[in-house]
């Protein structure tokens, strides 16, 4: 299970951690990934990072820079800072884990999902 939280309203400009803590499973042994989907839109991919051991984190050009994806395996919580934030990064943001494959993934081909936590961000 996934669990989210940390989302919130913002204004433009500031910053919110999310944070995903999964309950059942180690997430080193997961590729984990970040998602978003805006009202109207379709799920979009914002950033992903293998396994323990598989050092490679990629990120969608429009959140380089200013979002962070890191993990604690103490607390088996994976998290997303999201600095500089602004109207469009608006939507449910969502965390998912796939276990074997060790490498990074940017589409949504995983095998656990949260339920999502809203991100709204005023201009």
């Amino acid at each position: 299970q996934l669990v989210e939280s940390g989302g919130g309203t913002v204004q433009a400009g500031g910053s919110l951690r999310l944070s995903c803590a999964a309950s059942g499973f180690s997430l080193d042994d997961y590729t984990i990934g970040w998602f978003r989907q805006a009202p109207g839109k379709e799920r979009d991919w914002v950033s992903c990072t293998g396994s323990r051991g598989v050092d490679i984190t990629y990120y969608e050009d429009s959140v380089k820079g200013r979002f962070t994806i890191s993990s604690d395996s103490a607390t088996n919580t994976v998290y997303l800072q999201m600095n500089n934030l602004k109207p469009e990064d608006t939507a449910v943001y969502s965390c998912a884990a796939r276990y074997g494959l060790g490498e990074p993934l940017t589409v949504p081909k995983y095998d656990y999902w949260g339920q999502g936590t809203q991100v709204t961000v005023s201009s």
